[in-house]
């Protein structure tokens, strides 16, 4: 099958999606993280499609051929849940299996916990609950260690600089091996448009500023759905801590799949068992 590309309306912007699969299936929503777009999806759209859902992959906002609006505050968690349900919506759809990686992994825990009644299950990439990580990140030596890259993040102008010198470099090698040469040359050209490196850096800056302090990841946040994280053990931004503590804040049923020797990038670097998951969450 051969995924379509729709342009939808949802919260006051427009959205490009990547859509596939038969219209009277289940609707599966995939959400990228940074500094990525939906292609990072492409193979798992596929494989939705071809097991009988409506698989949908959206450009978050500031990424792709979607609208990128120009203020920090435009990025915040409670904007992009917004971003989801709407979208959501766009299909003719009252719920969906929600599927996440990166910082769509964590706008999919906050979507589950604001939105119950909207999500059939949750799959979350590399992204453990969010108070699970708040609390990594505040007390475990390992995942501070790993969250140092998040300090240069959160400067505007240097980070831009930075991430952009010599042909975005450093995008480059942050992305890795694990994507093949196009789909990383489309990231990167994506992001070197005027204001989209801006906006993938706004994600942070919305809502891991020292003003906000983790505020929001620290709110009571239930997760009723049935719920899987998938953790890559050599993962250098996100430790063990925070993957096997999420067990103590998911009140619905929960697995944790640990994939050895994988790194961040799951869906490139184990696509097959990526894809077995989410098409568990519709057969089950």
């Amino acid at each position: 099958m051969t995924a379509s590309q729709h342009m939808v309306q949802a919260n006051g912007l427009r959205f490009r999606t990547m859509v596939d699969g038969p219209a009277s299936g289940d609707m599966f929503i995939l959400l990228h993280g940074f500094p990525e777009g939906a292609e990072s999806w492409s193979k798992q759209v596929d494989a939705l499609a071809q097991a009988g859902a409506l698989a949908v992959a959206p450009d978050m906002r500031g990424y792709g051929l979607s609208d990128a609006p120009g203020r920090v505050e435009d990025y915040r968690l409670e904007t992009l849940v917004k971003d989801v349900a709407g979208i959501i919506e766009a299909f003719g759809r009252s719920s969906a299996h929600v599927a996440g990686h990166d910082w769509g992994a964590m706008v999919a825990w906050f979507f589950a916990g604001r939105h119950p009644e909207m999500t059939k299950t949750l799959t979350v990439l590399s992204v453990g609950h969010p108070v699970a990580l708040a609390e990594a990140a505040a007390h475990d030596e390992d995942q501070k260690e790993r969250s140092r890259y998040i300090g240069l993040f959160l400067v505007e102008g240097k980070a831009e600089s930075v991430l952009s010198e010599d042909d975005h470099r450093r995008l480059r090698r942050m992305l890795g091996s694990a994507m093949p040469p196009s789909i990383v040359e489309h990231f990167v050209r994506s992001l070197s448009k005027p204001g989209r490196l801006t906006a993938g850096l706004n994600y942070y800056r919305a809502n891991l500023s020292r003003e906000r302090a983790w505020t929001d990841l620290r709110r009571d946040l239930k997760v009723v759905a049935p719920t899987v994280l998938l953790w890559g053990d050599q993962d250098p931004a996100l430790g063990r801590w925070q993957a096997e503590s999420t067990m103590n804040y998911v009140t619905g049923d929960y697995r944790l799949e640990v994939l050895e020797g994988a790194g961040h990038w799951l869906q490139f670097e184990r696509p097959a068992e990526v894809t077995r998951s989410l098409v568990k969450a519709i057969t089950q």
